[in-house]
């Protein structure tokens, strides 16, 4: 016999949407605000790991908020909740592993190389 929920989580696919885009927004507030905090403490010597420190907490709302998107719209389209959270999960938090160290990586080669080693237009 074929399970099929009463109610899909529509509700759940709404809070994981808002959950990440929310955090988003923190995330992108926080990384300018380090960004420009840079040249005014090129003296003091700070560290990119110090800076990965304050964008730990809106960078986990972003991968739960993601994860929570993605089993809900898997079960949306049937998939029982168990398979859901169990395909959701391990793409996210994959996915969002090799995003938080290409972001370390960056921000280590902008420590290190500056910031117009990204400007790709003076390069032609």
């Amino acid at each position: 016999m074929y399970y099929f929920p009463l109610q899909p989580p529509y509700f759940l696919l709404l809070v994981g949407f808002l959950t990440a885009l929310t955090s988003g927004l923190a995330l992108s507030g926080t990384l300018k605000v380090i960004v420009q905090k840079w040249p005014s403490d090129r003296t003091e010597n700070i560290k990119p790991r110090s800076s990965l420190k304050q964008l730990f907490v809106p960078f986990i709302g972003i991968t739960a908020g993601t994860c929570l998107f993605l089993s809900s719209g898997l079960e949306i389209f049937g998939f029982p909740s168990s398979l859901a959270l169990g395909v959701g999960l391990p793409i996210s938090l994959f996915t969002c592993l090799l995003i938080w160290l290409q972001l370390g990586s960056m921000m280590t080669f902008i420590e290190r190389e500056g910031m117009r080693s990204l400007d790709l237009d003076s390069m032609s």
